[in-house]
Order: C-alpha cells, then structure tokens, then sequence
C-alpha cells in the first residue's frame, strides 16, 4: 500500500514538472510571437517608422537630461540665505563666496555675482544679478525648442505615413481594375494606420514631457526671483563694507 502511494506521488510531481514545462514553453512562444509581430508592424509602417523612433530617441534623451539638470539646480539648503546674511551682515564676504562656490545651482551663482559687486552701485548690484539668472534660465531651457519641435512635428509625420499609405491602397486598387483584393489593400492600410498611431505617441510623449519641464523650471525661476530679492533686501540694511574679511 506505501509503495503504490508513493508511486503515485512520483507519477503526479512528473505530471506537474511537465505541465509546468508545457507552461513555460508556451510563454516563451508567446513572448516570441508578440515581439515577432510588433517587429512585423513597425517595419510595415514604412521609412517614415525610423524617423519617428528616432524623434522618441531624442524626445525621451532630452527629457531625462533635463529633469537631471534641474533636479540638481532645485538642491537649494534652506538655511543658505540665513548663512548668507550672517556672513554680509559679519563683513565676512571672502567666506560668504566660499559658501556660494559649494553649491552647483544658479541661486548660489547669483547670489555670488551679487556678493561680488557689494560696495557698487545697487542699480549695478542688480543688473548683474538679473544678467546671471537670465543665464541660468537660459540654460535651463537649452533644448526644449526641440522638445516642442518634436511635439507638433510627430503627429503631423504620423499624418505623412497616413496620406501615403492611402495613396498607396488608392494606387493598387486603380490597378487592380476590376480583381480588387483585400491583400491588394492591406499594405497601404497599414501604412497608414501604424504611422499614425507611432506619430500620436511620440507627440503626446514629447508634449507632456514638455509642459512638465516647463513647469519644474518655472517653480525653480520663483526660487531665484525670491532668492534675489532677499539677497537686495540684506544688502539694502546692512552696513556698506569694501570686502574686507574679519
């Protein structure tokens, strides 16, 4: 009786094992077939099909690396402006740049240009702050002309593929004359359809990315418009100094 139950135990784990095996190999064809088709749809879309996976490539290169740039220009320490005014109101201005030069955003370079000119003119103290951060902003914005280029650019490509592929299907059929087949047909069908669609995501990939960027930088411009006007506010009721250190 132990014997034929634990040859039955053996017969069902084989049974599973191989049901498991059957599984994985059915996945596996699966995978192979969807991406065998999606291959197979991207080529039917025509040239066009590489022009936009080429726009998604830089869509997507100049989003990422404008997130990172401004992610690192956003890292301001709370508690700089407050250092700052000690060091000012101090006379300590050699380590008020000091500190500035620890931090690679356009608040610190900013305010270090305004550092710099304490002692001048406030009209020549601002104009060259105001000069810095149209620098910086700038150069938060380098790239996001082609980031909207892209973005109305894709649909109307995708619109392209669309009039082609219907002339194409419009072709055949005027050659078919009379023998007019589906398959005749299909070919410019898909052109048209595949080409679309890519055009649509990669414009709605590119529009939302640029509205986002947009938006991060405007946040970023209020923090050096704050940032500025309480740098002018310290220096406007702290005693004038040549920059001498303590």
């Amino acid at each position: 009786m132990l014997i034929n139950l634990l040859q039955a135990d053996t017969t069902l784990q084989e049974v599973a094992e191989a049901i498991n095996a059957q599984a994985s190999a059915a996945t596996a064809v699966e995978a192979t077939e969807m991406h065998e088709s999606l291959f197979d749809l991207f080529r039917m879309g025509g040239a066009l099909m590489w022009v936009l996976l080429i726009l998604s490539i830089v869509a997507i290169y100049i989003i990422g690396k404008k997130w990172w740039t401004i992610h690192r220009a956003s890292k301001i320490d709370p508690n700089f402006m407050n250092d700052i005014r000690d060091y000012i109101s101090e006379g300590k201005f050699k380590s008020a740049i000091t500190l500035c030069q620890r931090y690679d955003n356009p608040v610190a370079r900013m305010i270090e240009t305004g550092i710099k000119r304490i002692g001048r003119p406030m009209a020549d103290l601002q104009n060259a702050v105001e000069n810095i951060g149209n620098v910086e902003v700038a150069r938060l914005e380098k790239g996001l002309p082609i980031l909207a280029s892209i973005a109305g650019g894709a649909p109307m490509i995708g619109f392209l593929g669309t009039v082609i592929g219907m002339v194409q299907a419009f072709f055949n059929m005027s050659k078919a004359g009379n023998n007019i087949d589906i398959t005749m047909l299909s070919g410019g069908i898909y052109t048209a359809m595949i080409t679309t669609v890519g055009g649509l995501i990669v414009g709605i990939i590119a529009y939302f990315g640029y509205n986002w960027l947009t938006s991060r930088i405007s946040d970023l411009v209020y923090k050096m418009e704050s940032s500025t006007i309480e740098f002018v506010d310290i220096v406007l009721h702290e005693p004038d100094a040549e920059g001498e250190e303590k």
